[in-house]
C-alpha cells in the first residue's frame, strides 16, 4: 500500500507506506467558561480541531548506502512542509483526499546498509476529507429543485456558479435559498456570459467571464453575507427571480467525511 502526495506516488519514489491507525474524529476543541457560584463550567459547545495521519514507511532496498541517502534526499524535497499544504491521497481510502503537509522532523532509521525505515506524521489543518469525484448539481430553471447528495457523512460548504444577467437596482435580483437559507444576488451587475461564484467555504464571492478569469470581487452583490450548507441526503434548492434573468445555476457540493 501507499500513498499520493501532490500528485506523486510514494512507489515512484521507491518507498513502502502503511496506515497503522485512523484517527476516528479530530481533536475537539471545547469551549467553556466558568461562571461564579456554578458548579462545572458553563458550556457553549465544540468544533473540530486539526487531524493527524501518520504512515509508517520504508525504503526498497538500494545498491549502496550512497544511493540510500540520495533517494531520502528526493523523498525531503518532494514533501518539503515549507511548501504548503499538499493533496494527500491515501490507498486505503481512496475516495477523499486531505490537505496536509509533515508536521515534524524525519528520522530514518537504518535497517540495512542500504535500507531504512521511517514514520511520517501528516497535519491536515482542516479536519475533513474530501470526494476526489465530487457530486455536482445544474438547474435551469426558476422554481423548487430537490438535489440529493450521497457522498459523506457531514454537511458540506457548497460552491454555487450563477448565470444570468443583472442590472444595478435594489429591485432586480437572483434569490437561491438552499434549505430556507437565502443566498439573494441584488443591484449587481451580471453580464451574459459572466459567471458569479460564490464559495461558501472561503466565505468569498467574485465574478468570472466567459474564459474563467476573475474581473471583479462580487461580495458587494450578496444583499446578507449568508453562506448556505449542503446536507448528507436531500436538499431543497429554490430558485426566484425579478427584473432579470437566471440561466443556470452550478453547485459543486464540496462532499466530504469528518
Amino acid at each position: 500500500m501507499g500513498f499520493i502526495f501532490n500528485s506523486v506516488t510514494s512507489k515512484s519514489m521507491g518507498m513502502r507506506a502503511r496506515l497503522t491507525s485512523w484517527q476516528v474524529s479530530g481533536q475537539l476543541r471545547n469551549y467553556t467558561t466558568i461562571v461564579p457560584g456554578k458548579y462545572g463550567v458553563a458550556d457553549f459547545g465544540a468544533d473540530l480541531d486539526a487531524r493527524e495521519i501518520k504512515l509508517e514507511c520504508s525504503i526498497f532496498p538500494k545498491g549502496s548506502f550512497g544511493e540510500l541517502i540520495l533517494a531520502l534526499d528526493d523523498i525531503a524535497l518532494w514533501l518539503d512542509p515549507t511548501d504548503g499544504l499538499g493533496e494527500l491521497i491515501l490507498d486505503d481510502v481512496p475516495d477523499r483526499y486531505f490537505m496536509a503537509r509533515i508536521d515534524e522532523k524525519v528520522d530514518c532509521e537504518r535497517l540495512l546498509r542500504s535500507a531504512g525505515h521511517f514514520s511520517l506524521k501528516f497535519f491536515c489543518p482542516d479536519p475533513f476529507g474530501y470526494a476526489i469525484n465530487d457530486e455536482t448539481f445544474l438547474i435551469d430553471a426558476e422554481g423548487t429543485h430537490e438535489i440529493k447528495r450521497e457522498k459523506g457523512n457531514v454537511d458540506s460548504n457548497p460552491i454555487y456558479k450563477i448565470k444570468g444577467v443583472l442590472s444595478p437596482s435594489v429591485s432586480n435580483y437572483i434569490s437561491i435559498t438552499t434549505n430556507g437559507q437565502e443566498l439573494k444576488v441584488v443591484n449587481a451587475t451580471l453580464s451574459e456570459g459572466e459567471t458569479l461564484v460564490v464559495d461558501t467555504d472561503k466565505m468569498t464571492a467574485y465574478v468570472e467571464d466567459e474564459n474563467g478569469v476573475i474581473v471583479r470581487n462580487g461580495l458587494p452583490y450578496l444583499q446578507e453575507l449568508n453562506f448556505p450548507s449542503l446536507y448528507v441526503g436531500k436538499n431543497s434548492i429554490s430558485v426566484s427571480v425579478k427584473n432579470a434573468t437566471f440561466t443556470s445555476l452550478g453547485i459543486q457540493a464540496k462532499s466530504r467525511w469528518r
